[in-house]
């Protein structure tokens, strides 16, 4: 222990003297009068791509570039370094005998991280890399905290998320990711523009919580003494503009949902929704079909998608699948041939369905769906008629009152669309939004409310309308091959990490070394109270060593870290386990933690117990959690160790 502190000093009082001799250097060029954050601006006449794009055109012409240092290379009388702007990198050559001795040696002087203009003549080195050969330079911006290290980058996801402005500038792939990311949604506008398709903006505050079943953020308006909602969806108040005679719209805006994070769930997240006059679900299929292949397209270049371990052909026509269907073909169960709830309830318990009062037989093909048969549809399909239980505002099946005309699209296991034929008869539109407030008396906090000013506008007419939702953000996750949507979030909502300064006593806290120079961290020891605590007996039974020793105990890593869909207690992990190949563990934990927190963090697992189903996931091994109970309350702790234990270290 004394050992690992006095490291941690010496780490600490290290990064402390380089971070002065950056602030030192700042200080002399202010003494020389060469502020550089006196800089206004710089004028530059090319960029890194279009020099090396063109470098026939620009062979020995002068041009002028500014980015940040990557890397930097002195040889005595000439110095090469590597610059970084918006479109990547070039090399630069800096000579004594061009720059002359004194401000060759103010170069010299300049930090990896150093934002720099150059003006020069393009050229190509002795070993074939075309570079600039520096005439003159300006520091621009002084760099006072160090980059990561050159070889092992920014790696900790964590700190990634926490400071992408640090993952842009040393990672390529994650600028390209949100280029892409920039690139989709251009491609999207294109597409609905050509199609006649008016963008409009609707209010993000909202007075009725509606549009969708999620639960809101609410938030309190001062002058009006009101609550509001952030809006959960964009639904109605596009149909008021379909209602108010614009045939064709779209909006591409933030959502809001307080709900549960994971590897596919941001509390704010970004959709588009498009509405149109005079079609239906069939509609929403051919436009939605053509948006995804026309995006693809344009932003990959290809309709063949690599993702995760499979190849996503966008290429041949998307598959077309009632739910009923596809819930007998691979559950096996036709609900067709069951006549009422009690029956469907019957089958649900058959096949460990679990089913709650409020659920009707609707609902049950629905929760059979999701444990049967998402996870096998990897390829596009469309998903057909959905129960009118879970479709408050989809028209119904004429044929099939009890189903709607709405479909979901699935690709790879995930939901990627949402689409109906809409509901315009404003008399049914008011029957479920009643029903729906049943459920919220029943304590459904996602249920709908009633929006009397829809329903309202749903009086004077709304003609026959298909409308479609789409996440972008798992679309992108798509484009890029990303299985996290923190990974095509810019800036993705994190737990903070430190307590506000003021809350702490100057007493309560110590300095050390982190990625952001000096960080505050506690170092007074936390008083805990164990009077009130309760735990377990002991067991009396002995058990011996040749039992025990078959227990495999392994620290593992977590990967991976979701909430179950449709639990309220399940976390799916994925774990390094020191094999090379991933485990997969379920851990009915989630009233304890959220999936982010445990991101990075090291457990102890046992590892050879045999799979066990669970929601539809074989569960590969078990996680060690310590139980007690205080004041009659379970209280639980996931057991996590030193993260310098490698991942698959036995524990004896």
């Amino acid at each position: 222990m004394n050992e690992t502190k006095e490291l941690q000093a010496e780490s600490a009082q290290e990064r402390s003297e380089l971070l002065q001799i950056r602030r030192d250097k700042l200080a002399a060029l202010r003494a020389e009068g060469r502020d550089p954050f006196l800089q206004t601006r710089y004028d530059r006449t090319s960029d890194s791509r279009t020099i090396l794009e063109h470098f026939d055109a620009l062979e020995n012409q002068d041009v002028s570039v500014a980015g940040r240092i990557l890397s930097k290379r002195d040889m005595g009388k000439a110095s090469f370094c590597h610059i970084l702007d918006q479109q990547g990198q070039l090399q630069i050559y800096v000579k004594i005998d061009e720059l002359g001795a004194e401000e060759y040696e103010r170069f010299k002087k300049l930090d990896i991280g150093d934002i720099i203009g150059v003006k020069g003549y393009v050229f190509r080195t002795r070993r074939g890399e075309v570079s600039i050969h520096v005439r003159e330079y300006t520091l621009l911006s002084k760099s006072l905290l160090p980059l990561p290290e050159k070889f092992h980058g920014l790696k900790d996801v964590d700190t990634r998320y926490r400071q992408r402005y640090v993952d842009l500038i040393v990672n390529p792939e994650v600028r390209e990711t949100f280029v892409k990311r920039s690139r989709a949604i251009s491609a999207i506008r294109s597409y609905f523009d050509a199609l006649g398709y008016l963008e409009v903006e609707t209010p993000v505050l909202n007075t009725v919580q509606g549009g969708a079943t999620a639960r809101p953020f609410i938030t309190h308006h001062n002058a009006l003494d009101l609550d509001m909602y952030l809006r959960i969806a964009t639904e109605l108040y596009l149909k008021r503009c379909i209602i108010g005679g614009f045939e064709r719209v779209y909006e591409i805006g933030r959502l809001f949902r307080n709900e549960g994070m994971d590897t596919r769930h941001n509390p704010e997240f970004t959709t588009i929704e498009f509405y149109e006059a005079y079609t239906d679900v069939n509609g929403m299929m051919e436009r939605t079909e053509g948006l995804m292949k026309e995006v693809c397209r344009k932003v990959n270049g290809t309709l063949q998608i690599p993702f995760g371990d499979v190849i996503i052909d966008m290429e041949q026509p998307f598959r077309r699948a009632t739910m009923t269907q596809l819930v007998r073909e691979y559950a096996g169960v036709d609900f067709d041939q069951i006549p009422d709830l009690e029956a469907a309830k019957a089958v649900a318990m058959e096949h460990n369905i679990k089913v709650e009062p409020k659920h009707k037989k609707g609902d049950i093909l629905s929760l059979f769906f999701e444990e049967y048969c998402e996870s096998k549809l990897i390829q596009p399909t469309f998903v057909l008629e959905h129960p009118v239980d879970i479709s408050p505002l989809a028209k119904r099946e004429p044929e099939r009152p009890d189903m709607t005309q709405r479909f979901e699209l699935f690709i790879n296991g995930s939901e990627y669309a949402n689409a109906f034929s809409e509901l315009n008869d404003p008399l049914d539109q008011r029957e479920r939004f009643e029903n729906q407030m049943k459920l919220r008396a029943l304590g459904d906090l996602e249920a709908s409310e009633i929006d009397e000013d829809f329903l309202t506008a749903m009086e004077y007419g709304m003609p026959p309308t298909g409308g479609c939702g789409i996440g972008i953000d798992r679309f992108v996750m798509l484009l890029t091959n990303n299985t996290s949507i923190r990974d095509v979030l810019l800036f993705p909502t994190m737990k903070p990490l430190d307590t506000p300064k003021s809350e702490k006593k100057p007493e309560e806290v110590g300095i050390i070394g982190g990625a952001k120079g000096t960080v505050e961290i506690e170092i007074k020891d936390e008083p805990i109270d164990f009077s009130n605590v309760q735990i377990e007996p002991l067991f009396e039974d002995q058990v011996d060593f040749d039992t025990f020793s078959k227990s495999d105990f392994r620290a593992v890593k977590v990967k991976e870290c979701e909430a179950v869909k449709k639990s309220k207690k399940l976390l799916k992990f994925v774990l390094d386990d020191g094999t090379g190949t991933d485990r997969v563990i379920l851990s009915g934990i989630h009233e304890y933690y959220e999936p982010e927190e445990l991101v990075g963090k090291t457990c102890i697992a046992i590892t050879n117990l045999p799979p066990r189903p669970m929601m539809g996931i074989d569960s590969c091994g078990m996680l060690i959690s310590a139980v007690h109970h205080e004041n009659g309350e379970e209280k639980l702790h996931l057991l996590m160790v030193d993260p310098h234990i490698p991942a698959g270290a036995k524990l004896y």
